[in-house]
C-alpha cells in the first residue's frame, strides 16, 4: 500500500505540473489570474483546515486607525483575484524582492505570518515542486537570521526570517519581515495547491513578533482605509476563484447591508456568537455565550466536538472510514470468504477480486491511521482496497476460530463502526442531501443559514460520488476557547469585511 500511496503523492505533483497560470492586466491596472479547475480529493478537502498554535502569553498593543462610517470605494481599493481549486483552497498570487519573485499563497486570517519555501530548502519533498525565494537574486534583501518556527493542524514549517518587499497588486510594500522555510517536513504541504501563506491576523499572534503585512500596508499609507475584504467564489466551475480586496469593499461582491459584530478578542479575528442553530431549533451550546473566528485560512466550518456530533447526527453523517469499510463488506464480505476458504494467499485475496492492483498485494495491511480516504483520481479504488486489506485480516482471524459466515460478517461490520476518521470527517448519503436540515448561526441578532447544498462537499462523480459534512470537530482549550471556526463554507456564502480601524467584522449575503 505503500506504493498506492506515492502514487496519489504523485498524482498531485502531475496536478500541479498541469496548472497553469494565466496572468493578465486588465484596464484598471489590476493583476487577475485565471485558473483551469481540476478535480478534487477528500485528502486536500480536509487537509486545508489548520489553526496556528501561538503563546497565549503574547499580547502587544494594537495601534487603532481610525476610519469612517462609510468604507472605501472600489475606486480606491487594490483587489488581488483568488484562484479557488474546488472551494477547499482559495489562493493567489504575491511578489517577493526586486524584481519580484512569484508565489502562490493562502491569504489567512487565521494566523498573522508570511512565508514562503527558501531556496535553501534541500530536503523537504514539498520544496522540490514549489516555487523558492532566492535572496540573491533580489536587491532589495536585507539578511535578518532570526530562526521560526510555525506549528499548523496539519504541519510545521520552520526556517528563518528574511527581509524585503512584497507586492500584492499594485500595492508595494516596503521592508517586509518573512519566513523563509528551509524545512517543510508534512505532506500536507506536499499536496498544496499554493507555495505559502500570507497571515492576515492580528499582531498578538505573529510568531518571532513580525509585524504582518497587513500592518505595514497600513503603517506605509498603501491603503486608503484600514480595511480588507473576502469574496470567495463558490462555483467552482466558474473561472473566477474570488478576490481579496485591500484598503475597501467591492459592492459588485455583496448584497443588502453588512452585519457589524465587534473584534471581542484580538489576535484571531475572534467575536461573539449568539447561537447555533439545526432546523430553526437552538442547540443549547451558546446558552452562556460562544465564541466564532472567522478564517479564511480554514475549508470547513471546526466546532466544539458536542454541537458538532449533533449536527452530524441529524444530517445522518457518519465518519467517512466506517462508510466505505461497511461498503466493502456489504458488497464484498461473501465473495473475500469464498477467495480466503480456497486457500488463497490472504494479502492476494483483494487484488484477486479486483479492489487492489497487483502492485499493492505485497506491501502488506495498512494501518487505519494511514487510510486518505478518497484520494486523486485512484483515489476511490485505493481506499476501498485499503478497507478489503483490513476485512481480510478480520474475517481470517475469524475464520480460524472456525466462526459462521453471518457470524464473521457481523463481526467486520462491528470493527468498521470503530473505525476512526483519520481527519474527523463524516461522510452523508448524496442521495439525501435535498431532505437535510439547514444548519444557522446567529451573528450580532441576525441569523446566517447555510443550506445542506452549502455545508456538504461532494466529491467526485457517478457511483463514486461521495458527499462529506462540512462540519468538523475541533476542541480548543481556554482561555482561547471554546469556539467555532466559521470557514471557507461560511465566508463562501456571506461577503466578510475585516475593518481593521473600527475593530469589527462585518457578513452580507455574497452575491
Amino acid at each position: 500500500m505503500r506504493t498506492a500511496f506515492w502514487n496519489v503523492i504523485s498524482s498531485f505533483f502531475l496536478l500541479l505540473l498541469l496548472l497553469p497560470l494565466v496572468l493578465s492586466v486588465s484596464n484598471d491596472g489590476l493583476i487577475r489570474v485565471n485558473l483551469k479547475k481540476k478535480k478534487l480529493d477528500i485528502v486536500s478537502q480536509v487537509t486545508t483546515q489548520y489553526s496556528t498554535k501561538v503563546e497565549d502569553s503574547i499580547r502587544l498593543p494594537l495601534r487603532r486607525y481610525g476610519a469612517g462610517n462609510d468604507l472605501a470605494s472600489y475606486d480606491d481599493a487594490d483587489i488581488v483575484p483568488l484562484k479557488n481549486y474546488l472551494d477547499a483552497q482559495y489562493f493567489g498570487e504575491i511578489g517577493i524582492g526586486t524584481p519580484p519573485q512569484k508565489f502562490t499563497v493562502i491569504f489567512d486570517t487565521g494566523s498573522s505570518n508570511l512565508w514562503v519555501p527558501s531556496s535553501k530548502c534541500l530536503l523537504s519533498i514539498a520544496c522540490l515542486f514549489h516555487s523558492k525565494y532566492n535572496a540573491r537574486r533580489s536587491s532589495t534583501y536585507v539578511k535578518n537570521g532570526k530562526k521560526a518556527e510555525i506549528h499548523y493542524g496539519t504541519g510545521a514549517i520552520s526556517g528563518h526570517f528574511s527581509e524585503d518587499h512584497v507586492t500584492l497588486g499594485d500595492l508595494v510594500v516596503e521592508n517586509q519581515e518573512f519566513i523563509e522555510a528551509t524545512r517543510e517536513p508534512s505532506l500536507t504541504f506536499v499536496a498544496a495547491k499554493f507555495d505559502g501563506i500570507l497571515g492576515l491576523g492580528f499582531k498578538e499572534i505573529s510568531v518571532g513578533k513580525a509585524v504582518p503585512v497587513w500592518y505595514n500596508m497600513v503603517n506605509q499609507g498603501l491603503v486608503k482605509e484600514p480595511v480588507f475584504s473576502f469574496w470567495l467564489n463558490r462555483n467552482a466551475d466558474e473561472e473566477e476563484g474570488g478576490a481579496i480586496v485591500f484598503g475597501g469593499v467591492d459592492p459588485d461582491h455583496y448584497k443588502g447591508e453588512h452585519t457589524w459584530v465587534p473584534v471581542s478578542q484580538k489576535g484571531y479575528w475572534q467575536f461573539d456568537m449568539d447561537d447555533v442553530l439545526v432546523d430553526g431549533e437552538t442547540t443549547g451550546f451558546c446558552a452562556d455565550g460562544c465564541s466564532a473566528i472567522a478564517d479564511s485560512g480554514t475549508s470547513l466550518l471546526a466546532g466544539p466536538t458536542t454541537v458538532v456530533a449533533q449536527i452530524n447526527h441529524a444530517i445522518g453523517a457518519a465518519g467517512v472510514v466506517s462508510v466505505e469499510c461497511k461498503a466493502v463488506v456489504a458488497q464484498y464480505g461473501k465473495q473475500i470468504l469464498e477467495v480466503l476458504l480456497s486457500e488463497t494467499q490472504p494479502k492476494k485475496v483483494c487484488s484477486k477480486i479486483g479492489l487492489c492492483s497487483k502492485l499493492d498485494t505485497s506491501i502488506g495491511i495498512k494501518s487505519v491511521v494511514d487510510v486518505n480516504v478518497g484520494k486523486s483520481s485512484g483515489g476511490f479504488h485505493d481506499s476501498m482496497c485499503t478497507a478489503c486489506e483490513m476485512a481480510v485480516v478480520w474475517m481470517q482471524n475469524q475464520l480460524r476460530q472456525n466462526q459462521t459466515e453471518e457470524r464473521i460478517l457481523d463481526y467486520a461490520n462491528q470493527l468498521c463502526d470503530s473505525l476512526p476518521s483519520p481527519m474527523g470527517e463524516s461522510a452523508v448519503d448524496c442521495s439525501s442531501i435535498s431532505s437535510l436540515p439547514s444548519i444557522a448561526f446567529t451573528i450580532a441578532g441576525r441569523t446566517f443559514d447555510l443550506s445542506p447544498e452549502e455545508y456538504i462537499l461532494k466529491v467526485g462523480e457517478g457511483a463514486a460520488a461521495q458527499c462529506i459534512s462540512g462540519f468538523t470537530a475541533l476542541d480548543v482549550p481556554p482561555p482561547r476557547g471554546p469556539l467555532w471556526i466559521l470557514g471557507d463554507i461560511f465566508m463562501g456564502r456571506y461577503h466578510t469585511v475585516f475593518d481593521y480601524g473600527n475593530l469589527r467584522i462585518g457578513f452580507a449575503e455574497a452575491a
